[in-house]
């Protein structure tokens, strides 16, 4: 049968799954992104080129590999139409993509309700991208929303965007915002369905279809991460979906039985786009240092990341919740240089030590890390190819986590190039 791989964010999202997903996206015949919208990018760096992606899965850049926007993502043609542009413009033409016709769309009211809805927050900002995520999968959960496939029947989606904008409009009105011409809306997404509609299919059959045969190599691709779900995240500053393997099957459409390996892509310390508590953040030059050497700002909005160390209360959660059957530690290099480095082992709050996060953010703000020591290493490790090339410092940091997490690395990332990663796990290696 087929081998599958399930790649996540066990963090706050932005660990470096790009990388990961592009490096099996190599040799994978196909790649799933099973939830999540355009607001969640990341950067591709291989051959000296960097390329960004916000909703096209990573195997867009090898023409052998099938390219799935499956029914669990909220799918903005706009902007779809927009990153293929881009990407041709840099000479990406030779590609193979399919979009769920059953995978709701993002349309243009719903980013104008986004951004309503955070001014309307006050100071409490979620801090969202305002890409109209948020309000794309409450109309669908609503049962209001218009999906991709609609756009295959004319009459149908002229039945649906009417019913739709009869709604919208008035809300728009209550906000003080611009109301949308039913014309003009239908004509643009008449033209829109024109460049896509070949690509709209029932991805569903064509993964089993996949995943059926022999010698197939299947890689689902999540976005966000994990302390940024909707069920487990640190709520409410959460998006708006679930990035845990766990909601696979569902965002796929596949069976359970498919979901057998998981890869939880996690940086060697933390980072945190956006508003809410953030327990091990360091707010000292070790944080601009770290932010600086790391990139640390937002694919999508160019924000600068708050930054802190590793947290393995929040690894061991995630672990646990999605699965996880090796990390991919990334961004290793860019510990290099300092002469301490700490782990967070437990949360202590209200005079009690933690050792899983608490539900509410409110019980979050008040916890305080409790961090173990690590010596750092001077080494310039980019060049390493193997876990023996390391230094004896980022070796011993390495078997540290492993061992406060009871999850093994299988894979550490040592610069932004598909060719600076060294492969442990042997699984892995034969993926």
């Amino acid at each position: 049968m087929s081998e599958s791989l399930v790649v996540i964010g066990s963090q706050w999202g932005d660990e470096g799954k790009g990388k990961i997903t592009d490096y099996f996206a190599c040799r994978a015949d196909m790649v799933v992104r099973y939830q999540g919208g355009n607001n969640a990018g990341h950067t591709v760096v291989f051959d000296g080129h960097k390329y960004s992606l916000q909703s096209i899965p990573s195997g867009i850049f090898n023409p052998k590999t099938v390219n799935v926007m499956a029914n669990g993502m909220v799918v903005n043609p706009v902007s779809v139409i927009e990153e293929l542009e881009r990407l041709h413009k840099q000479g990406i033409t030779d590609y193979q993509l399919f979009i769920s016709s059953r995978a709701a769309m993002v349309m243009p009211w719903h980013s104008a309700f986004d951004g309503a809805y955070e001014a309307l927050k006050g100071g409490k900002l979620i801090g969202t991208t305002k890409k109209g995520i948020g309000p794309a999968y409450s109309d669908k959960y609503s049962r209001t929303g218009l999906r991709i496939g609609d756009l295959l029947e004319p009459e149908y989606f002229a039945e649906r965007l009417q019913a739709a904008l009869a709604e919208k409009n008035p809300q728009l009105e209550m906000l003080g915002l611009p109301t949308y011409d039913f014309q003009a809306v239908y004509d643009q997404y008449m033209e829109i369905a024109k460049v896509i509609g070949p690509m709209i299919t029932d991805t569903s059959l064509l993964i089993d279809s996949y995943l059926r045969q022999e010698d197939k190599k299947v890689l689902f691709e999540g976005a966000q991460g994990m302390m940024l779900c909707i069920d487990h995240g640190t709520y409410p500053y959460v998006t708006s979906s679930t990035p845990s393997a766990s909601s696979v099957p569902v965002g796929a459409g596949i069976s359970p039985k498919w979901v057998k390996n998981v890869l939880g892509v996690a940086k060697a310390y933390c980072t945190r786009v956006g508003e809410g508590p953030f327990p091990t953040e360091l707010f000292d030059e070790r944080a601009h240092e770290i932010r600086e050497r790391g990139h640390e700002y937002g694919t999508v909005t160019g924000r600068p990341r708050r930054v802190g160390w590793f947290d393995a209360v929040v690894a061991r959660y995630t672990s646990r919740l999605a699965g996880i059957d090796w990390w991919a530690l990334m961004l290793f290099d860019v510990l290099s240089g300092l002469d301490k480095i700490m782990i967070c082992t437990g949360y202590e709050c209200d005079g009690e030590i933690l050792q899983a996060p608490p539900s509410t953010i409110a019980t979050l703000a008040r916890c305080k890390p409790v961090l173990i020591e690590m010596d750092g290493w001077k080494e310039d490790i980019t060049g390493c190819r193997s876990f023996d090339e390391l230094p004896e410092a980022a070796k011993a940091y390495v078997r540290k986590i492993e061992e406060i997490t009871e999850t093994p690395v299988g894979m550490i990332s040592v610069g932004p190039d598909r060719k600076q990663t060294i492969t442990i796990a042997e699984e892995l290696k034969k993926f």
